[in-house]
């Protein structure tokens, strides 16, 4: 059972939370016992429920405890299965989350939604600036799970959260793709789900870092120069995954990117072979920059990435100039791996009286 905190009014209840460090830095909803009731109501499971342990601190993420953040994250009733879901994955013990946590680079879990749900338990936007605000399932998502991290799992700045910058997906890292404007299969189908299945992907990475590429659809080398300028963006020598040779990486094309490998033949699988093989440096340039992480290779060349199946690729955002890449942190016993769960939308239940916003 959670604890009970009381106060005088709901402004007095926020500087308490605040106070508490129960929060992310910003205002939330005051999570009252009517309102979390009918968060626990719409998710259609036991309030005692457990879901998963959270790190570092190991706490039991119950269905109650989840419904609590995301009432106080601002989520809609709707959202619920999502956030199960997304709570689910941080808690399999592939996700690391305790050393995701505790590591001072700046990943941070970003939430993939695939399937019906970014429909019915949302929208949750795969379209302009998705990953930006404006888009309330999206952002609503990805802080109640940031929420659980800090009150379940125990990670605070500087104590047990070590970051040593972090970044704005800190608060809320949460998209869909867009599989309507893809020109490939869904991303979940390439992981071993059926295109009708729901399903949350959650990946441990940095920042979006933009990737600039004008196209052109005379050049017959089109493809394979977006695909190279793709590959500097993902493992380039200022990242995790060229230093550490390990993890999994993301890359978010843009619906006209994603056009310009389809038309040249290019699969989801052929993409990341072939940003696999771009990603194979010399070997003298890691020993170098590399310092302690350096002189672990022989022979002339080495690879950031141990498989093409460490490089993920989706479609997402507005028809532009730009794509996305995410490096990834890489570290601890399963390399930070990504990590899919299903969602389970049949034990959603609906609230009398509520309605969509």
């Amino acid at each position: 059972m959670n604890e009970v905190l009381k106060a005088e009014n709901e402004e007095s209840a926020l500087e308490l939370l605040h106070e508490l460090q129960c929060t992310d830095g910003l205002p939330v909803v005051i999570p009252t016992r009517e309102r979390v009731a009918r968060m626990v109501l719409a998710s259609g499971l036991d309030s005692e429920l457990v879901l998963g342990e959270l790190g570092p601190a190991g706490g039991v993420a119950s269905v109650e405890k989840v419904a609590t953040a995301a009432v106080m994250a601002g989520c809609l009733p709707d959202y619920m299965p999502v956030v199960i879901a997304a709570v689910k994955a941080a808690a399999r013990p592939e996700f690391d989350l305790a050393e995701l946590q505790a590591t001072t680079h700046c990943t941070a879990p970003l939430i993939i939604v695939n399937g019906p749900a970014r429909k019915t338990c949302g929208p949750i936007s795969s379209s302009y600036g998705a990953l930006g605000p404006g888009h309330r399932a999206n952002a609503s998502i990805g802080r109640a799970l940031r929420l659980c991290m800090i009150n379940i799992g125990g990670g605070r700045p500087g104590i047990s959260d070590m970051a040593l910058l972090g970044h704005p997906g800190k608060f809320t890292y949460c998209l869909s793709e867009a599989e309507e404007a893809s020109p490939f299969p869904p991303l979940h189908t390439s992981l071993g789900f059926e295109a009708s299945d729901s399903v949350v992907t959650l990946l441990g990475c940095e920042a979006p870092h933009s990737v600039l590429y004008a196209d052109n659809a005379d050049d017959p080398e089109d493809a394979e120069k977006l695909l190279y300028v793709l590959s500097v963006g993902l493992a380039n020598i200022a990242t995790n995954n060229a230093i550490f040779c390990s993890g999994v990486a993301l890359v978010v094309l843009g619906p006209k990117h994603a056009n310009v490998l389809s038309r040249s033949s290019y699969s989801r699988e052929k993409i990341a072979l072939k940003l696999w093989e771009l990603t194979h440096f010399p070997t003298a340039d890691h020993d170098y920059y590399g310092n302690e992480f350096g002189s672990r290779f022989d022979g002339d060349t080495y690879c950031a990435f141990e498989k093409p199946e460490d490089i993920l690729v989706m479609v997402s955002g507005g028809v532009g100039l730009y794509s996305m890449v995410m490096p990834n942190w890489g570290g601890a016993g399963h390399q930070n791996r990504a990590v899919s769960v299903k969602i389970e939308e049949n034990f959603f239940c609906e609230i009398p009286g509520l309605s969509k916003s």
